[in-house]
């Protein structure tokens, strides 16, 4: 479950934050949610929908810098067939490195606590405050 040490941006609109749900060997993924409730892409406004993609942009940006990942990955799924589990729309970043085997690790999921998220969510942050989004 995620906590407030988890969020690292917010805005009027949205926020950032480390997921609390560590995959196979990408721990400290984030993710961008909008404050109001959508249920899915089709519900969210374009206002919305922008600001989710800008601050995206930059958290993707963090992960290369912070992270020194060799890429990332973005992800959001659309309605139970598309493996939407939380119905609140919301857009994954993933770091990915070359080697991590992330396809192969991916059913491998747990919930990470609070302490082993803070360094991810603290670095993000950090970031973060010397940026304007």
């Amino acid at each position: 479950m995620m906590k407030q040490d988890d969020i690292f941006y917010r805005d009027d609109l949205v926020m950032a934050v480390i997921n609390s749900k560590f995959v196979g060997n990408n721990p400290g993924h984030a993710i961008v949610v909008p404050l109001k409730h959508y249920e899915n892409l089709y519900e969210l406004p374009e206002k919305e929908a922008n600001q989710i993609m800008k601050v995206a942009k930059e958290v993707a940006i963090a992960m290369k810098e912070v992270r020194k990942s060799d890429g990332v990955m973005i992800q959001q799924n659309n309605e139970p067939a598309s493996g939407q589990h939380a119905f609140h729309y919301h857009m994954h970043i993933f770091p990915r490195f070359e080697e991590d085997h992330f396809g192969e690790n991916r059913s491998n999921v747990r919930v990470a606590n609070p302490k082993e998220r803070e360094p991810f969510s603290s670095a993000m942050k950090e970031y973060f405050s010397k940026r304007k989004v």
